[in-house]
């Protein structure tokens, strides 16, 4: 199933749907793993799984630490779409891969795409690549079937999200707010009036992350958007208390 039809699908049951993130091989792969079961058992709709990069340019200190460790630990490509494709293989929900451009490039955008096809993923999430400067990127995906999530911010334009949308596959991911992921997210009414412009210019279903921290959030963002991204705070929550722990917060925001 196409990744809108799964969300418009999901909307039929659920008023919003939750995507979460981790960084694969952080702690370790084996925990990474069972992050992932418990994330899924827990309710989650949808993952973003992070290969991670040296320069994560768009992440806060939490998923920069993460994304060290994993890579200090030995983390490669390779290992990371062998785990995507465990998880895209075992659990009935989309998997997609979140990473910066350096990774595709460097591995190859034709076999990166053709790699995450034959894993059973359904796209990527690249944070760093204009449509300018990614046409090879998004060639290769649309050859391999695999759904390009494009992003749109809070100082884009009108003009420039109906651009970028017209790239587009899956749904927008719409960055709540300027900065880093981890910080905090002030929603308010400028933060709807930027979603409304989202909604009438983009022509997708609407996922919103950066500080998206508890039920309130999520509460807030019902009816203005259709999935809200967690990130961070899964991954401080498993930092400081363990994986169990994970799977009670996620059921909390229900």
């Amino acid at each position: 199933m196409a990744l809108e039809s799964y969300i418009r699908e999901g909307l039929k049951k659920k008023d919003i749907l939750l995507m979460t993130h981790i960084v694969l091989g952080y702690p370790s792969f084996d925990a990474s793993m069972e992050i992932i079961r418990t994330m899924v058992k827990s309710g989650v709709d949808i993952m973003e799984l992070q290969i991670p990069f040296s320069e994560p340019t768009a992440d806060g200190p939490v998923i920069v630490q993460a994304s060290q460790r994993s890579i200090e630990k030995g983390a490669t490509v390779e290992r990371c779409l062998e785990l995507a494709g465990w998880a895209a293989k075992s659990f009935n929900i989309p998997f997609l891969i979140m990473s910066y451009y350096n990774i595709p490039f460097k591995y190859g955008v034709e076999r990166f795409a053709g790699a995450m096809a034959g894993a059973g993923l359904k796209g990527a999430i690249i944070a760093d690549i204009p449509p300018e400067e990614g046409m090879d990127y998004l060639a290769a995906m649309q050859k391999h079937n695999m759904e390009p999530i494009m992003l749109i911010s809070p100082t884009t334009t009108s003009e420039r999200m109906k651009f970028i949308a017209s790239f587009a596959k899956g749904f927008i991911y719409c960055v709540a707010r300027k900065g880093v992921t981890g910080k905090e997210t002030d929603l308010t009414k400028e933060l709807e009036d930027y979603l409304k412009r989202c909604r009438r210019e983009a022509g997708l279903p609407l996922a919103v992350g950066f500080g998206i921290k508890d039920k309130a959030d999520i509460d807030f963002l019902k009816g203005k958007a259709e999935i809200a991204v967690i990130g961070t705070r899964s991954i401080d929550i498993m930092e400081k208390k363990g994986i169990g722990p994970v799977g009670d917060f996620i059921r909390s925001l229900r």
